[in-house]
C-alpha cells in the first residue's frame, strides 16, 4: 500500500494547482511501477507548519480530502494520519 504525502505547501503558497500537478505527475510514475492511482491516497501537507498532518489544515480551504477504494470498500479522510489509519492489513 502507498500514500503519497506532498510536502511543503507551505513554499507554494498552498497553491492547489501545483498540488494537482503534481498528482497528475506522480500518478503517471505510480501506474509504471505498479500501482492504481485510485487506491492511492494524496495527502498536500506542511510537515513544517503540520497542515494536513494530524488535523485538517485552514490553510487549504480548496483541499476537498483523498478518497480511496479498497477491499473493505471506499475510505475518505482529510489528514496524513486519516491515510494512515486507513491502511488495510
Amino acid at each position: 500500500q502507498l500514500i503519497v504525502a506532498v510536502n511543503k505547501m507551505d513554499t507554494t503558497k498552498w497553491s492547489e494547482d501545483r498540488f494537482n500537478e503534481i498528482i497528475k505527475e506522480t500518478s503517471t510514475f505510480i501506474k509504471k511501477v505498479g500501482y492504481n492511482p485510485k487506491v492511492v491516497p494524496f495527502v498536500p501537507i506542511s510537515g513544517w507548519h503540520g497542515d494536513n498532518m494530524l488535523e485538517e489544515s485552514t490553510n487549504m480551504p480548496w483541499y476537498k480530502g483523498w478518497t480511496k477504494e479498497g477491499k473493505s470498500g471506499v475510505t475518505k479522510g482529510k489528514t496524513l494520519l486519516d491515510a494512515i489509519d486507513a491502511i488495510e492489513p
